[in-house]
């Protein structure tokens, strides 16, 4: 029986759900857990309700409850977001108003006052909700063991979110020592549905766990529909729809109260929010635009106006995925691919957002080809596709980042600390002789830098490891955390002429004499100094044109292999999905230039123009495993034939373009795309060192090597990137071993080139019939991935208009 829960479940005219009741037993049997359960049928109070059970009505616990004088932290509430942690403040104070509770709940986020932080120490509420830099700095002050001994929960909201990034490791390793601090500790995460949500489990619990896992098994009605054009663009390219079907998204915004239009990047946003204010004005006003880019003042208006249902419909990014509740919403539509299927339903879920409601989502293409992502997403959902996160392993600068922070605090014992480390899932595999070279680190700067004094940063006291300098603390408490972002390289002629700004991770792996194409221009990179990216203008007559990271991330892998399977069914003629049959007068054109690729079959197109020799290649595995593929055969094909590549591609395939032909048969496309050597031909064909180097300013900000700057006054970028490509330097010549070098060079195969994604679709392909084809003109696939490359070569006003001719000529429409 939850007492509690029953009087204010009932004074609000509620019926708890069965998933509530569910958790209010296994915590009142205290016991850890994770609970997976949809937005908006109350998932706070399934949790909240058992602390406060816990709070009031456990014996054991009365008894330690009186003698204390003063009451302690029962509970922590940790949230990946500060909007959402102000959600949690306003939901769990209500209960505490509402049935006059002496249970106090405060948030402590980097918004809160260095005053009231003091006052939470002193004075620490029952349950304080928090971000996982707030804990880590709250280790990193004296007093931190008394400070948490009493503490009997810790809640991980929207965990599958922090899983995936070094924001989990941050949570993993507090864990570590908090349950060692509090071995009467309970842990609880919040999990939206995710591909390994038992794995999500044993992370947070930890290895041998009692856990229990509630499912709340609410079936939520989800209505998905695609938004078709008038007529089918048999030669699409990118973003050539999307603006064109405005008046049916605004259609569709009118048929319901309210609606979030939701967008892949900041500038997609702000592009359809000024064409529905220019094409619209009556939505002045009721129409407004949320991304993260925007000030926390301007994004808590339009919550707040959203959540008072005083708006029409919001134009957003992923800024309002997660948790931030907003009762009124009650349709979404989704601009382009989603790029990922628990991103499209995590979306899907904002609508419809109370129990037994249905959930609208409308689809909107970008392009024509786009519309079979309608047709796949209808069969992930129905299939229960849906991805994993991946979770980080070996984090050698969030561990250094934590020591340090256990030394500003109380200061640790290595041995004890080795193990509650090795007992992280992120760290399970560190061997004692790679922990203590993360203290030598710490101790002396290690090998290479024992000879400067500001790397002695821990000192041995009674065999207690601490840090003395008042300075070193305080630097290390400004730097705790593990968010990063890529930072944008200035463009300049040697003259010092500033042409624009460009992604650092587009750059980093092009090499001194690469040409690339940037604001309509062809340009060859000269050197690369600190943030600028010094060039010329050339008359080379091929460049480079991926966006690495490009604003634009990459589809997933299960979304691939929803893709694939849509692609199936192209060739047959009954029980079509409404999309296939829309499209089957392009997968006709397909079919007359040059083939249609079967399930078992790769595409492979040779397409000679006046632009020069194309290859295109159909794997469906996502631009970005498309640009590394691209990079890798264009370094094989040069070993045949020296010849300078311009590289293109899309989420359904790539292209490489060269003034060099080259005689293409099976045989020798077979073994182009074979996996042999497929480590070392992205080693030699891509500028991995380069990209390490980039990768690595992160990794030396999050371990301390590099200070950030003061609070207003942070670190210019160039210098940032100087310090850190000098350790970067100093390491790779002095101490090859280094943990943080060889992390930096693996995240860039894992996370940059994904490369375990390239070696799978590599070994696919293997296995798959080639259909090799040499059309005499660009073919409906081939068109849209030239479309990419034709865009960078001209100025943005010229490349559509010369694009729209080049289709008119396909189509025979002009000479």
């Amino acid at each position: 029986m939850n007492q509690i829960a029953d009087v204010w479940f009932f004074n609000q005219g509620w019926e708890p759900h069965a998933f509530q009741k569910q958790a209010w037993k296994a915590l009142a049997r205290e016991q850890s857990g994770l609970l997976n359960a949809p937005t908006g049928f109350g998932k706070t109070f399934a949790i909240w309700f058992g602390i406060l059970h816990h709070y009031y009505d456990n014996k054991a616990f009365q008894k330690k409850k009186d003698k204390l004088k003063t009451p302690k932290l029962h509970a922590l509430w940790i949230t990946p977001l500060r909007a959402l942690s102000k959600e949690i403040y306003k939901a769990t104070t209500q209960v505490s108003n509402d049935l006059d509770l002496d249970y106090k709940v405060e948030l402590r986020t980097g918004d809160t006052s260095v005053s009231e932080r003091q006052k939470q120490r002193k004075n620490p509420p029952q349950a304080l909700i928090t971000t996982p830099e707030s804990i880590h700095l709250l280790l990193a002050s004296k007093g931190a063991a008394d400070y948490f001994k009493h503490l009997e929960f810790i809640v991980v909201d929207e965990w599958h979110e922090l899983l995936g990034s070094k924001r989990g490791v941050l949570i993993e390793l507090a864990l570590s020592r908090l349950k060692v601090l509090c071995p009467q500790l309970k842990i609880w995460g919040i999990s939206a549905t995710i591909g390994n949500l038992d794995e999500a489990q044993d992370i947070l619990l930890g290895k041998d766990h009692k856990g229990v896992t509630i499912r709340a098994n609410l079936k939520k009605k989800l209505r998905i529909e695609t938004v078709f054009p008038d007529n089918l663009e048999k030669f699409p390219w990118a973003g050539h729809l999307g603006v064109k079907l405005l008046d049916k998204v605004i259609a569709i915004v009118n048929k319901f109260q309210s609606t979030l239009i939701f967008t892949n990047t900041r500038s997609q946003a702000e592009i359809w929010y000024q064409q529905i204010i220019m094409h619209y004005p009556e939505f002045a006003g009721i129409l407004a635009i949320h991304h993260g880019s925007l000030s926390d003042e301007v994004r808590l208006w339009v919550e707040e106006a959203l959540h008072e249902g005083r708006l029409k419909a919001v134009v957003c990014t992923s800024s309002l995925d997660l948790g931030v509740d907003f009762r009124p919403v009650d349709c979404v539509v989704q601009i382009g691919s989603p790029k990922g299927v628990a991103r499209f339903l995590q979306r899907a879920g904002r609508s419809g957002h109370r129990p037994h409601e249905t959930s609208y989502i409308y689809y909107v293409p970008t392009h024509s080809l786009e519309i079979i992502e309608g047709d796949s997403l209808k069969y992930a959902v129905k299939e229960h596709i849906i991805e994993q996160r991946i979770p980080y392993i070996r984090s050698f600068d969030v561990l250094i980042q934590y020591l340090m922070t256990l030394a500003v605090g109380d200061g640790f014992q290595a041995d004890e600390i080795f193990g509650e480390v090795k007992s992280t899932h992120c760290f399970s595999s560190i061997s004692r002789e790679e922990f203590d070279q993360c203290m030598k680190m710490l101790l002396h700067g290690g090998k290479a830098l024992t000879a400067y004094d500001d790397f002695h940063r821990l000192v041995l006291v009674d065999g207690v490891y601490k840090v003395e300098s008042r300075k070193l603390a305080m630097r290390h408490r400004l730097s705790i955390g593990a968010i990063v972002s890529d930072a944008m390289m200035k463009v300049k002629f040697m003259s010092g002429k500033y042409l624009g700004s460009i992604e650092e991770s587009f750059i980093s792996k092009l090499n001194t004499g690469d040409v690339f194409w940037f604001s309509g221009r062809q340009l060859e990179l000269l050197h690369v100094r600190h943030m600028e990216v010094v060039v010329r203008p050339t008359t080379k007559s091929k460049g480079v044109v991926p966006s690495w990271m490009g604003g634009r991330f990459s589809i997933s892998p299960d979304l691939g292999i929803a893709i694939r399977h849509s692609f199936k069914h192209i060739q047959k003629n009954a029980g079509l999905s409404e999309e296939i049959k829309f499209l089957k007068p392009l997968f006709q054109e397909q079919q007359r230039r040059s083939a249609l690729p079967g399930e078992d079959d790769l595409l492979v197109e040779y397409i000679q123009t006046r632009f020069g020799h194309h290859l295109f290649v159909y794997p469906f595995d996502g631009k970005l495993v498309h640009e590394g593929m691209a990079q890798v055969l264009a370094y094989r094909l040069g070993k045949i034939k020296p010849a300078t590549f311009s590289i293109a591609s899309n989420e359904y395939g790539f292209e490489l373009l060269s003034a060099t032909s080259y005689d293409l048969d099976e045989a020798l496309v077979k073994d182009l795309l074979s996996p042999k050597n497929l480590h070392q031909d992205i080693t030699s064909g891509i500028n991995v060192r380069e990209m390490a180097r980039r990768r690595f300013r992160d990794i030396a900000g999050i371990a301390g090597l590099v200070f950030q700057g003061y609070p207003g006054k942070p670190m210019k970028t160039k210098h940032l990137q100087a310090n850190s490509g000098l350790f970067f330097s100093v390491f790779e010549d002095y101490e090859a071993d280094n943990l943080l070098l060889r992390q930096a060079y693996d995240e860039v195969f894992d996370f940059q080139l994904e490369e375990g994604r390239m070696q799978l679709a590599f070994e696919r392909i293997a296995d798959h019939r080639i259909l090799l084809s040499f059309p005499d003109k660009l073919t409906p696939f081939s068109f849209p991935i030239f479309s990419e490359s034709f865009r960078e070569k001209y100025s943005n006003e010229d490349w559509q208009s010369r694009l729209e001719t080049l289709k008119l000529q396909l189509e025979g429409k002009i000479e």
